[in-house]
């Protein structure tokens, strides 16, 4: 309920601020409906719907069978309203998602996505409060969803992402006289992910990236967007650096707050004794004429208190306090609980003039000794293999349709969630060891 007080205060707020007479001035297929007033302050709406299938093939070499699972679903339902006050030097965004699916494709209650308001210092500086997306994550998360090459994110993106989180966040451009860029982002969130009310564990989250452009700027803001739908005439590439530093990180990779809590307990006294979480990487992008290429790489360790005595047991359907560490040393327990090691995706294609692209994805996740990258059943598949077709109906993304099939490789150890029909337990894990794939096709319909 306080999501919600807080997204219809914003959403008042803003609309006040244009709440003078305005007029329709422009609606582009797929960008939008945008109204402007006198002063030039403007009101948008925007967003986009996505259909999905998925269809998943598992060869059980453990079992020696074969299964097959499909889900049909919406994808993401999305509303965006934006809007500008020059007047102030301000702009704001506010976004939903009425899907009820997360940005990597979990069950989702939470659908206020972004809601932040920026201020304008100069025309190469910029000061946001709020929550968004996080510009010190891999270079693809911050990309739109009705924009991406291929029909879902890369495992790089959902392993290691934080997605968006809630702080301040400081946007700072150099440009050069050869007219290259440097882009630098700071920011200063709370480490616990989007929509936190709960009660704040651990301290504060700080990051930042570097991206350096050499060439000059990607036309109409191609340099967060995947395909090269606008055929760039001259090479563009733009490479960077990015880091974080969450102090005192209580869930598995800093999208939540208080999913795991550990503790130093005395005669006297109870104290938290949280892992602080450090992840840091290199990528880059480059699109010229229809070709376009993204290479990511990921590495994240934890730093662990080594007096940790008790620790919660939420995952054990209580919040008991107990000292059961399940055989290991708390710090080796504590470090199976978080997404710890490195990834490193490559993907590109072409899109070709008549709208068609054919693009490919190569995916490497390589799991530290204790991590939850080497949980058999959600993660322990260290290889994806990708292809994808898609065809666009407009030069912009307003109407598009995406398939693609991915193999994966199944490391020893893993396991599969086969349905039962049994309603008090619909789910088995079975051993697996052997391939997957998996079969998507997506419809995105911008409006």
């Amino acid at each position: 309920m306080k999501r919600l007080y807080f997204t219809f205060l914003m959403l008042l707020f803003f609309l006040t601020l244009n709440a003078q007479e305005a007029i329709l001035n422009n609606y582009n297929f797929g960008e939008g409906v945008e109204f402007v007033n006198e002063q030039e302050h403007s009101f948008k709406i925007a967003g986009y719907i996505q259909p999905y299938l998925e269809s998943r093939f598992v060869f059980n070499d453990s079992l020696n069978e074969t299964y097959n699972d499909n889900r049909f679903r919406l994808r993401r339902l999305r509303v965006r309203l934006s809007g500008k006050n020059p007047s102030y030097n301000l702009s704001y965004r506010i976004q939903f998602d009425l899907s009820g699916v997360s940005e990597t494709g979990e069950e989702s209650s939470n659908p206020l996505l972004d809601a932040f308001l920026t201020y304008s210092i100069n025309k190469r500086t910029k000061f946001t409060i709020g929550q968004r997306s996080l510009r010190s994550d891999n270079r693809e998360l911050p990309m739109s969803s009705a924009s991406l090459q291929l029909v879902e994110r890369s495992r790089v993106t959902s392993s290691f992402a934080s997605i968006r989180d809630f702080g301040l966040f400081l946007q700072r451009d150099f440009r050069f006289n050869n007219g290259s860029y440097l882009r630098n982002y700071i920011e200063v969130t709370s480490g616990d992910g989007m929509n936190n009310f709960q009660k704040d564990y651990g301290g504060l989250k700080y990051g930042a990236r570097i991206d350096y452009v050499p060439f000059g700027l990607f036309t109409n803001m191609g340099q967060f967007r995947q395909a090269d739908i606008m055929r760039e005439r001259s090479i563009k590439l733009v490479f960077g650096v990015n880091c974080s530093y969450n102090q005192g990180m209580s869930s598995r990779r800093g999208r939540i707050g208080g999913d795991f809590l550990f503790y130093n307990i005395t005669a006297t006294d109870t104290n938290l004794r949280l892992p602080n979480y450090l992840k840091y990487g290199a990528d880059l992008m480059l699109k010229y004429q229809g070709f376009s290429l993204l290479a990511e790489y990921v590495k994240t360790q934890a730093y662990i208190a080594n007096d940790i005595t008790h620790r919660n047991d939420k995952y054990g359907n209580s919040n008991d306090i107990i000292t059961n560490f399940r055989s290991l040393d708390p710090k080796d327990y504590v470090r199976s609980q978080l997404l710890l090691g490195s990834g490193f995706n490559i993907q590109s294609g072409y899109l070709f003039k008549n709208l068609f692209s054919i693009d490919g994805r190569f995916t490497t996740i390589n799991a530290d000794e204790f991590s939850w990258l080497n949980n058999g059943v959600f993660y322990n598949r260290p290889k994806y293999y990708t292809i994808g077709l898609s065809k666009y109906f407009a030069r912009n993304y307003g109407f598009k349709i995406q398939a693609a099939i991915t193999y994966v490789e199944v490391a020893e150890n893993s396991s599969y969630a086969s349905q039962t029909g049994d309603t008090s337990a619909p789910y088995s894990n079975l051993p697996h060891q052997g391939r997957e794939f998996l079969f998507r096709l997506i419809t995105s319909f911008n409006f």
